[in-house]
């Protein structure tokens, strides 16, 4: 059964009219509200906060539409989740995306791109008081690297991979059950540093603004060089400086795109709604959450790995914005 279904009915009283009348007074017809299910990730990080802030700017602009956000295990579980149609769309991070696209470690899928998110450059926070300064000076240590089932821990070992490093070898690898744990883990030493990704990812915040402050350790660039020649699909990224409290300085890392994927057979007309309705409030998406000032239409075209991923419903709308050929 699919999850976008219609919750309202058109009550036509007199057919071919737009409202009945009764009594000298007009009604209107009862508006038609189609539910969107979107697969976020566990509570405390990036994508939790993405997708309560994507509901809430199409619900308020669109009131024939109702994003209902879900929250889920991240990227690897909504995958799956939307191949079986329990979700109409969800968020998934760019390593996850490509490897399911290109059918690594498993059949491709036919999964459709709605919107790029944002571009998630990768980097390591530990407290503002520790030893710890390159990625080397972290090996053997405990590293958090994100929730069970998110995108994270993938995006880290691709990056490490390019270094020479194995991640479950080379470190004391920590997963955690909830995205939000790892601040604390990194605060009382149980865990070295917090890997994560992105601007204005929760748990950067989350060390960046406690009493005693964090720092930031990405790959130089000679580690960039050599994780780009073996993962080119990894992108050169940049954190603009003051992204974070006390980071002066912009910091270079790799990374990807997050997209909204969708389900295969989500209709064509809906797939159109949606678009339309997200950029023509992408400043108001903006205004809310400023990681969310990259989900534009432009930004889509450029990141989708092939334009054949894309909606064949968000095409139409992006053609006829002349977005897209």
């Amino acid at each position: 059964m699919n999850i976008a279904r219609i919750v309202g009915a058109a009550v036509m009283l007199l057919a071919g009219s737009a409202a009945a009348q009764e009594g000298g007074k007009v009604i209107p017809k009862t508006t038609i509200s189609l539910t969107i299910s979107l697969g976020t990730a566990t509570p405390g990080g990036g994508f939790s906060v993405y997708g309560s802030a994507f509901a809430e700017v199409i619900n308020g602009a669109d009131a024939t539409l109702s994003i209902e956000p879900r929250n889920t295990r991240g990227s690897s579980e909504n995958i799956p989740l939307l191949e079986a149609g329990t979700l109409d769309i969800a968020l998934v991070a760019g390593e996850p995306s490509y490897e399911a696209f290109m059918g690594i470690g498993r059949p491709a899928i036919r999964l459709k791109i709605l919107t790029a998110m944002y571009s998630s450059p990768g980097m390591f926070v530990v407290r503002a008081d520790s030893p710890y300064r390159t990625i080397q000076d972290l090996v053997g240590k405990p590293v958090a690297f994100g929730a069970k089932g998110s995108g994270l821990p993938i995006l880290s070992r691709y990056m490490l991979d390019g270094i020479g490093l194995k991640q479950d070898e080379d470190f004391k690898s920590i997963y955690l059950d909830r995205a939000g744990d790892g601040p604390a883990m990194v605060l009382d030493g149980r865990a070295a540093a917090l890997w994560g990704a992105g601007i204005g990812w929760p748990g950067f915040k989350a060390l960046a603004t406690s009493p005693g402050g964090a720092r930031f350790i990405a790959p130089d660039a000679s580690e960039i060089e050599q994780i780009r020649a073996k993962h080119a699909f990894l992108k050169p990224l940049t954190v603009p400086a003051n992204s974070y409290p006390n980071q002066p300085a912009p910091i270079a890392s790799v990374g990807s795109w997050s997209f909204v994927l969708t389900r295969e057979n989500l209709p064509d007309d809906i797939a159109y709604r949606l678009a339309k309705s997200l950029h023509g409030v992408e400043a108001a998406l903006c205004k809310k959450l400023p990681q969310a000032c990259e989900t534009t239409a432009a930004n889509t075209v450029a990141a989708a790995i092939r334009p054949d991923l894309i909606h064949p419903g968000v095409m139409k709308y992006f053609r006829e914005a002349g977005i897209a050929k």
